[in-house]
Parts: structure tokens; sequence; C-alpha cells
């Protein structure tokens, strides 16, 4: 290729879209070694561009933020439904990276980290949408055994290792370079169930809520939480709180409890009622979403 040619192609692709007339022809005059050093400036500039083109948020992207303690982050045992691979459902890493979805999902406790209502949830979302391009890209900032005071700024859990709020905005923020919040899951309540701090507990709640929308930018994101399980009767003091959240901030809702099973340790969802949970989460999840009022 010449360097009329070059000039010609490079205009057509967007490397060049305005040359003024004395610049064209010094590039004809130029020598060979300038020219070829000008060409790769170019071509390095035109990619950067298209890099910056590739990080526009996909609106067909759908992302949902898991939030809570250990029952969001899941204590069920991995079984054959742990490993769907449906491509159109993608988990964020704990590097950021995009990935097929699978359980578990968290990575708060890796040695005992397994089947919560993250996934289940996923599937249930996908299961009535009928475009076809969109995605769901889940969000997963579980930490367990945090109160609802460690799900404030700059507060820490375990001596440091954690900053559940702040890192859980840290990927909020780093996920919605590649798609749109859709609704915030959150499932916390067990490390205060106890009358003092069940007490406060919906003021906090609803002080968290609107941090969250705040960082999305969208004081309408739906909120669903989940009930604690119904076999102990000091998580129903919790519970007894969470009702009241639907008549207090508008598009959230509570998926129940009622008749899911622990895995045996009295405090943690069994795989089955996990994904029970989550399916509940997404039904409550698709009736905000189908609000009208919802923006």
């Amino acid at each position: 290729m010449d360097r009329r040619d070059f000039l010609k192609n490079a205009s057509i692709a967007g490397m060049i879209t305005i040359i003024p007339s004395h610049a064209v022809l010094g590039l004809y005059k130029m020598k060979p070694v300038n020219f070829l050093l000008l060409v790769l400036v170019l071509f390095l500039g035109s990619c950067k561009a298209l890099a910056t083109a590739e990080k526009t948020p996909d609106p067909d992207f759908h992302l949902y933020l898991l939030v809570g303690q250990s029952n969001m982050a899941g204590r069920g045992a991995i079984d054959s439904l742990s490993f769907p691979d449906n491509p159109r459902i993608l988990m964020l890493t704990e590097e950021n990276e995009w990935v097929v979805a699978k359980d578990p999902l968290h990575f708060d406790k890796p040695n005992i980290a397994g089947v919560g209502p993250g996934l289940a949830f996923a599937q249930e979302m996908m299961r009535s949408e009928k475009d076809k391009k969109v995605r769901i890209g889940l969000i997963p900032c579980a930490v367990g055994g945090t109160s609802i005071d460690m799900w404030q700024p700059g507060k820490d859990a375990y001596n440091g290792q954690y900053y559940p709020y702040d890192d859980a905005i840290a990927r909020l923020h780093a996920a919605m370079k590649s798609g749109v919040v859709k609704g915030i899951v959150w499932h916390q309540g067990e490390g205060d169930s106890n009358q003092e701090k069940a007490a406060v507990y919906i003021e906090k709640l609803e002080e968290l809520i609107d941090r969250f929308r705040n960082e999305c930018a969208n004081p309408n994101i739906p909120f669903v939480a989940g009930e604690l399980g119904h076999y102990r009767d000091n998580y129903m003091l919790i519970n007894r709180e969470l009702k009241k959240l639907p008549d207090l901030i508008p598009h959230t809702a509570i998926a129940t409890a009622g008749d899911l099973n622990h895995n045996g340790d009295g405090t943690h969802l069994d795989s089955e009622s996990a994904r029970e949970l989550g399916e509940r989460m997404a039904i409550e999840m698709k009736q905000q979403l189908l609000n009208p009022h919802y923006k």
C-alpha cells in the first residue's frame, strides 16, 4: 500500500478524521522511517479508541448484587446441580473477572463456602427472560458472620481481613463497567438476632439500602431480602422487622423462608432450601421489576 492508499483507508477506518491540506503534503514528503512511526502511532490510537468503546456497559447484561452473611454466601453441600454451565449466567470472581457461574459463588471462607441462593436466583430470573440477548451477572459480596453494623462504610470484619461494605462497593463499580445493575439481593440477620439488636435493625437496613442505591445512581433499584430460617425462635425477631420493610421503602420485597430446612447445624440452609429461597427471591425481584413505577 502506498501513502495515497494509506491515507484513504485510514480516513475510512476513523484513524484520521480531519487533516489540513498542508499536513497531507507533509505526509507525502515524509521520510519512510518517520512515516512508519506515524502509522504506528495512529494504529495504537485507533486501538485505544476501540478499547474504550468496548468498555461501554451492555444494557443487556443485567447485574445483581448479592450481599449479606453466610446464608447468602452459601453453606449447602456442593452437588451435581452446582455446575449448570449456562453461558448466559456469569459470576464476578474474586479477581473481578467474569466467568460462567457455578457454586460456590462466594469466596469469603473458601474451605466451607457452598451452595447459597444466588445461582438459583439467577436461573429463575433467566427462566422467564424472553430476550435471548440478555445475560445475567452475579456480584457475590456476602461475608459469613457479619452483623449489619459491619455493613457500614469503613467497618471491618475479622480484624481487617474484610471490609464488607467497602469491598462490595468496589466490586459493584467494577461490575458496572460491563453491565447495568437491576437489583440487590440481601440475606443477613443471624448475627443480629437478639432483642437489643433487632430493635434497631430495620433502621440500619433502611440506611444501608439508601447507600446501595446511591452507589447505583438509581433511587429505585429493587431490593429483595430473604427471611431467616424459621427453625430458630430468635431468628423470628429479625423476620418480624424485615416484614416492615415494604411499607417503609418503595421497591423492596421480602422472600419467605417458611418451611425451609437447615443443613444440620441449626443455622445454615441446606442446598435444597438455599435454592428454594433463591427462586423465591427471584419471584419477588421480577415483581418489583414489573412495577410500573420502577425505572
